[in-house]
């Protein structure tokens, strides 16, 4: 089992992430209307969101089973799993993807479920008791 520090620092750097990529979401109709003048088109790009979802999928999977394995709740997976499930539908659904709004909030919510799920797992491998029946 590896470290607890690095444990906590997975999820802690996991919940800022996706709580980040949360706001960013909610932020992007107005960045759209200002990154041009502001020079940050290439932060709102397809191929930058693309490369976000698919670092917070592996880096949430990572640290959420490898949290799963010690302290053997599901509350943490059953955020993280919804929550991947709105970032890969905002990102693939041609329909939401294309209009501002509705991608905007499904983008929000599975981002904001996402760095829940950090916060629960964090907390979950806290309270995480060893004693006699613990395998970890």
């Amino acid at each position: 089992m590896p470290p607890k520090s690095s444990r906590q620092f997975l999820d802690r750097f996991g919940a800022a992430g996706s709580l980040l990529c949360a706001v960013h979401c909610a932020a992007l109709p107005a960045l759209l209307a200002l990154a041009p003048s502001l020079g940050l088109s290439f932060w709102l790009s397809d191929g930058v969101e693309q490369a976000v979802v698919v670092f917070v999928t592996f880096l949430g999977l990572f640290s959420l089973l490898w949290g799963y394995r010690r302290h053997r709740a599901l509350r943490a997976l059953a955020l993280l799993v919804p929550g991947l499930a709105l970032l890969w539908a905002g990102l693939l659904h041609a329909g939401l993807h294309h209009s501002q709004v509705p991608h905007a909030v499904v983008m929000t919510v599975g981002g904001v479920l996402v760095g829940l799920a950090h916060l629960m797992n964090l907390r979950l491998n806290h309270l995480h008791v060893h004693d006699a029946s613990c395998a970890h």
